[in-house]
């Protein structure tokens, strides 16, 4: 309030000041005598004043124009100017509209709308750091992957974008399926930026794939250096490389860094039974069969596998099956009640022709986990305990249509392998198979049902005397070889764990 009053009384003053100045420069004689062509002008006190603010803004006006005809001719010659920022800034602003339109297209989904944006805003900005990124996404979006390539190769001539240019490339390669070129330029990549965690896992996942362990071990270690790997992870993933290339110790070419590899990998991963299976073999090779035997019992703790006991059988092979019986009691005695250990003991058996102590052994496997190898091992067992052939062929029957129990099945895809291997055959992912039941059902034979009257034999009719068969067709029927036959199916993937002794 004071302060607007304030303001009043002060432009009151000035009108009074002004005022009493026109009065006074009225009252005034003389003036200011002016003589331009040869006539004087007479200007009194009062017209002088205002003659004199006139030619001011006159001079004031006629440089604003001297300045605006020299900026002109200055926007004209290409010269930055204050005329030419002013038209800058409108084309960045409407470059910069360009461009936020185009990325919210492309997170939309819009592919050539994001394209004709991205174009917009590379015509305005003149900035190829910002706008050639989004022209390569949108033109791969559309479907233009050779715009999008000549676009990622302009981005690796720049420094600062060159990591996204190489990534790009890369990532347009693993499209077309050449892995090759892409591992090449996933190197590149993770030269430029070593912590980055999606480079490192596509770079891991080729190499895997190349079977270039030594590179995919490398890798690995840089994974968990930056810290994107969990120490027991890597220490297993690490045993599964180092497996992976002491692969083929038992050829007559296999070299002593295989064998001490496939020590490592058990070093590292005394539970991964793949690497202690082939480090018992590559200590079996160099006579130390008490190492052999102390990994496959480590081994055999943590869980029990048939290909455990494979190797265990070859540390002595020329052993006889009473001989062999008591060596394996050092594996058998561990989880006495686990399936694996039953089934190894009723096969031991059998080789031993002690069938009751393999009935024994193998208890209520048949009643609690059925599965082929179980029903053939009883099939087995009441062959040679002299059981009539409709018994045997009902056991084998049961065993076509029987799940095949664990397997080598891939986490990732759940396909089911035939052995183990560092890769899925199917899906390509690494380190994903391990040893379990598979979950999706067995796919049954269109001749399954067909098959069984001649597994089981033709009922006949009970009224009918029943004719005795002559010996030779009784042989013919239920031959020994059929019950080899029917047990090699169960388990193509593995050897037989023991075999019968001459």
């Amino acid at each position: 309030m004071l302060w607007s009053l304030f303001k009043i009384l002060v432009f009151v003053a000035i009108i009074g000041l002004l005022a009493m100045g026109a009065g006074l420069l009225m009252e005034t004689s003389g003036g200011v005598q002016i003589t331009a062509g040869g006539t004087e002008y007479t200007l009194g006190p009062l017209q002088s004043v205002i003659a004199l603010g006139v030619l001011v803004l006159a001079i004031w006006l006629f440089f604003k124009l001297l300045t605006l005809l020299i900026a002109t001719l200055h926007f004209l010659n290409g010269d930055e100017t204050a005329l030419s920022r002013y038209f800058d800034r409108s084309r960045e602003k409407r470059g910069y509209q360009a461009l936020a339109d185009g990325l919210m297209a492309l997170a939309s989904g819009e592919g050539r709308v994001a394209l004709n944006k991205a174009t917009k805003a590379e015509r305005l900005l003149n900035k190829p750091e910002l706008t050639n990124l989004l022209v390569a996404q949108a033109a791969e979006m559309n479907g233009d992957t050779q715009k999008a390539a000549d676009t990622y190769k302009k981005l690796v001539t720049n420094n600062a974008t060159r990591f996204v240019g190489v990534r790009g490339i890369m990532k347009q390669k693993l499209a077309e399926g050449d892995d090759e070129t892409a591992r090449k330029l996933a190197e590149k990549a993770l030269v430029m930026k070593p912590r980055h965690q999606e480079t490192q896992d596509i770079l891991l996942g080729l190499q895997t794939k190349a079977h270039d362990w030594a590179g995919a071990r490398s890798t690995l270690t840089a994974k968990l250096k930056s810290g994107h790997l969990p120490r027991d992870v890597f220490k297993r993933r690490d045993a599964v490389l180092a497996l992976s290339e002491a692969k083929g110790i038992l050829d007559e070419d296999a070299t002593i860094e295989q064998r001490e590899r496939a020590i490592e990998a058990n070093r590292l991963s005394p539970d991964l039974v793949p690497a202690a299976a082939m480090a018992a073999r590559a200590y079996i090779e160099k006579g130390k069969p008490r190492y052999a035997t102390k990994i496959l019992k480590k081994a055999w703790e943590v869980q029990p596998h048939p290909d455990l006991a494979h190797a265990f059988a070859e540390i002595v092979p020329d052993e006889t099956p009473h001989e062999r019986i008591k060596r394996f009691t050092a594996l058998t005695r561990i989880h006495p009640e686990n399936m694996e250990t039953r089934l190894i003991l009723a096969e031991l058996n059998i080789v031993a022709e002690d069938f009751p102590e393999a009935r024994r052994a193998l208890g209520d496997v048949v009643e609690k986990q059925a599965d082929a190898r179980g029903y053939t091992l009883m099939a087995a067992i009441e062959r040679g305990e002299g059981a009539s052939d409709a018994v045997v062929q009902g056991w084998l029957a049961k065993a076509l249509n029987a799940p095949r129990g664990p397997q080598w099945v891939c986490d990732n895809c759940h396909d089911i392998q035939p052995e183990w291997a560092p890769v899925c055959q199917n899906c390509g992912s690494f380190d994903t198979l391990s040893w379990q039941t598979p979950q999706t059902p067995e796919i049954a034979t269109a001749t399954g049902v067909h098959m069984l009257p001649l597994i089981v034999g033709a009922l006949e009719d009970k009224a009918e005397p029943e004719a005795e068969p002559e010996a030779e067709e009784v042989e013919d029927a239920v031959d020994p070889e059929v019950i080899e036959a029917e047990v090699e199916p169960v388990r193509p993937d593995v050897e037989p764990a023991v075999e019968k002794q001459a």
